[in-house]
């Protein structure tokens, strides 16, 4: 693991220090741990519900045929 060193807001630092202070956290690093990795999960859901809502706007989707599965597979395995 890399040590960083981050500087926080008064404000932002009082909100850490009573979170581990009434015992959510067992310390600093965890709670600003835990902080950094839901907001990398939003960022992901973020992501994913766009390319989701693309799809639905691309227009009529069509069936896909064996040829279609099968140029998927050589994709992927050239991937």
């Amino acid at each position: 693991m890399d040590d960083i060193r981050i500087s926080l807001s008064g404000s932002t630092k009082a909100f850490v220090d009573a979170e581990v202070a009434d015992g959510s956290y067992a310390s600093v690093i965890e709670c600003v741990d835990d902080i950094l990795r839901v907001g990398t999960k939003a960022k992901a859901q973020e992501k994913l519900e766009a390319m989701l809502l693309e799809g639905l706007e691309s227009g009529d989707g069509k069936p896909w045929t064996d040829d279609d599965w099968e140029a998927l597979k050589r994709r992927v395995r050239e991937a």
